[in-house]
């Protein structure tokens, strides 16, 4: 049940994700696949605002995506950026990953077969995925200088139909025990947790909150 309670602790977590990094001037746009196609109209608009030269979606069948989409996640969010107006010939398209770690080293793969070597990206990645996307990148990528941002939405304003508020509460207490355990086995760098966000975390899953844990 979605109280009064459980949106105060969910708030402290969607804060706490994100990384209030300001968009700046880029070598490359690196767009992470998700579930939430807003994160193309996200990265379209920074393309076309002048960040980056280049705009790479990187995204297969995750094991969400994989029961909501036929096409791959990358390949949907090229046709939105096409539609929103980015040229064709800017856009690079990796659509083999499955998580947030092979976002990154396929994206590495393909810039390197490409021949282009790009020092500075403008990472772009669900709200509550900020965090967990820059500690990935560092880990893998340590030597990039790294921005990361997201589509520019409200907590209270993110939910959709689609993608309701329990839904995002879980991927939520998810994705912050994941940057809890996985620095430990190697996918990311450490994150300073507060003492509250973490407080917060544990009043979710002790009411419910915990469809996205992972084992161990």
């Amino acid at each position: 049940m979605i109280t009064q309670e459980v949106l105060v602790e969910a708030r402290k977590l969607w804060d706490y994700h994100h990384m209030h990094h300001t968009p700046a001037e880029t070598d490359c746009i690196l767009v992470l696949g998700s579930l939430d196609l807003r994160v193309a109209d996200r990265g379209a608009e920074l393309y076309l605002e002048g960040r980056a030269p280049i705009l790479i979606f990187s995204g297969g069948l995750g094991k969400i995506t994989e029961k909501m989409f036929r096409d791959t996640e990358a390949d949907l969010m090229a046709r939105i950026a096409l539609d929103r107006g980015v040229p064709a010939e800017a856009i690079f398209i990796e659509n083999r990953s499955t998580n947030t770690g092979e976002n990154i080293l396929f994206t590495r793969q393909l810039l390197e077969d490409k021949g282009l070597h790009p020092q500075s990206f403008l990472l772009v990645q669900k709200p509550y995925m900020e965090r967990r996307s820059y500690a990935t990148f560092k880990k893998h990528w340590p030597d990039k200088d790294l921005i990361v941002t997201s589509p520019q939405i409200a907590f209270e304003d993110y939910a959709t139909e689609e993608m309701p508020i329990e839904q995002v509460i879980n991927l939520m207490v998810g994705d912050l025990q994941r940057i809890r355990i996985y620095p430990g086995k190697g996918f990311q760098i450490p994150q300073e947790i507060p003492d509250d966000v973490w407080a917060a975390y544990e009043r979710l899953v002790s009411l419910g909150f915990d469809k996205h844990l992972a084992a161990g």
